[in-house]
Order: C-alpha cells, then structure tokens, then sequence
C-alpha cells in the first residue's frame, strides 16, 4: 500500500486532502491513516500536515515548505530568514516566519514554528519564491524585508537616530557589516513606506551611506 501511496504523493509534506485522496480506492480511509500514523509511516507535523515517515521519505523533508503549510498564508522571516542569508551568525533553532494573521507558535515532533503578526499593508511586499526538488517550493523574506521586519518586531528599543540604528543593527542584531552594506537602500525605503516606520527610514539612510544602492525592488 505504501509504495501506492507513495507514487501518488510525490513530496514529501502533505496535507489531509492531499493524503485522503492517495487513499480514496481504500475502504474507510481514515482507519488507515489512523494505521499509518500509529506504524510511524506517516508522522503528524500537526493537524492535518504530515510527512513520510524515516522508512519511506525520499529525501529530506522541508522545514521551509512546512512553515508555509502550518500556517498560512505566511512566509518566512526574522532570525530564521537572516541566518539563511547569512546576514546574522548565530543558528536559528526555530523557524521564524511573518504572517498577516496573529502571532501564534507551533511546537511539532519536527521542531519549532513561530509566527509574528504584521500590518496587512506591509505583508506583502518583499517576497521571493524558492524552487526545490520535486515541484516544491516556499515563500521567504528577501534579505532587505527580513531585517525590516526583525527591527519592525522589536518594539521595546527605541530609535531615533542613524547612530542608534547603526549600533542597534551591528551590535544587538550582530548584522554582518559587509552584508549590511549590500543590501538595497531603495528597497528598503519602500519597505520603509509600507510600514509607516520611521526606524526603517533611518535603516535605509544607513544602507545608502555603507553602498547600499541598486534598483528599486517592487
């Protein structure tokens, strides 16, 4: 059966409908993923997200794709988005992500998942889109947003100079200077925009005195 299953389920995340219809010629199909679940063939990331169990997975699974999938709609961002570029040192245990909805965070048998809430008017811009193997994709932050919406989040720190924001991104972030410097200022001013944030006004005036310059990014 699980070789079935497994030719009509080519990723390696699924959803409930996804995984219900690779059993739709089967009697009572919820019984076997009661079956599955309980063989480890299939394991809950949580309800009504799963993935293919040690015996049966393909390749590694995507703790990006699964972030998308467990809450939605949603792209990843924050600590997770920064390291992933290498913009910050330190490696994310929790996969940090920025949705339109409100915060919430996920403890799953695959590791942690956090969301924070934003404005609608500043949800969607700046994001990329990354192919994987097997069709599979996710929606991340691109660099300029996901330190947008890490200094957008922190709002207990108060910023109200280019000084305080320069000490603030390389020193408490521990932003890699040399990165800071290549990212794109008018990016990050229209970002700035959507966000009606004078803190990120005053990141983009960084950006542009370290060379960040480049085209605008829609």
């Amino acid at each position: 059966m699980m070789e079935e299953l497994r030719s009509k389920i080519t990723g390696e995340e699924f959803d409930y409908q996804v995984l219900l219809d690779g059993l739709r010629e089967y009697d009572r199909p919820r019984d076997k993923i009661t079956a599955l679940l309980r063989q480890g063939a299939i394991v809950r990331v949580k309800k009504g997200i799963y993935i293919f169990g040690e015996r049966y997975k393909r390749r590694p699974f995507s703790k990006e794709v699964l972030a998308n999938m467990i809450c939605g709609p949603s792209y990843i961002s924050l600590d997770y988005a920064l390291h992933y570029y290498g913009l910050i040192p330190e490696r994310v245990e929790a996969v940090t992500s920025v949705t339109c909805s409100r915060g919430r965070r996920f403890s799953t048998p695959v590791g942690l998942f956090m969301y924070r809430g934003v404005p609608m008017r500043a949800y969607p811009i700046g994001i990329d889109q990354v192919e994987l193997e097997g069709g599979r994709s996710f929606l991340i932050a691109i660099p300029e947003k996901a330190l947008a919406d890490k200094i957008q989040a922190d709002r207990g720190t108060a910023i109200r100079t280019q000084a305080e924001i320069r000490t603030y991104s390389l020193d408490s972030l521990r932003i890699d200077p040399e990165g800071l410097g290549r990212l794109n200022a008018e990016t990050i001013s229209l970002i700035a925009d959507h966000y009606r944030s004078r803190k990120l006004r005053l990141l983009s005036g960084l950006v542009r005195r370290l060379g960040g310059k480049g085209e605008r990014h829609e």
